[in-house]
């Protein structure tokens, strides 16, 4: 399957729910506060520039995504938002 066969609501709706598991798994590791939207800008930095995966490059991001990785974007994220401001 390949992602110019699904129509944007289904692929919108595997994606969210692809990170909803994630983050599921991520609060049972003790990591509470991290919501699907952050996992998904977490992503979607490495997109911006390499382009959109396949599909299955896509869900394989978000399924093999280590709790580590999330936090290190989070962290360089609130850096860059501080040197905005």
């Amino acid at each position: 399957m390949d992602m110019d066969e699904l129509s944007n609501a289904e692929l919108t709706e595997l994606i969210e729910s692809l990170c909803q598991s994630k983050i599921e798994e991520f609060k049972l590791l003790g990591y509470e506060q991290i919501t699907s939207e952050e996992l998904w800008d977490c992503l979607n930095s490495k997109y911006a520039k390499q382009g959109m995966p396949r599909l299955y490059e896509l869900v394989n991001d978000i399924l093999s995504m280590k709790p580590n990785q999330l936090m290190h974007y989070l962290t360089m994220s609130s850096y860059k938002e501080a040197d905005i401001r």
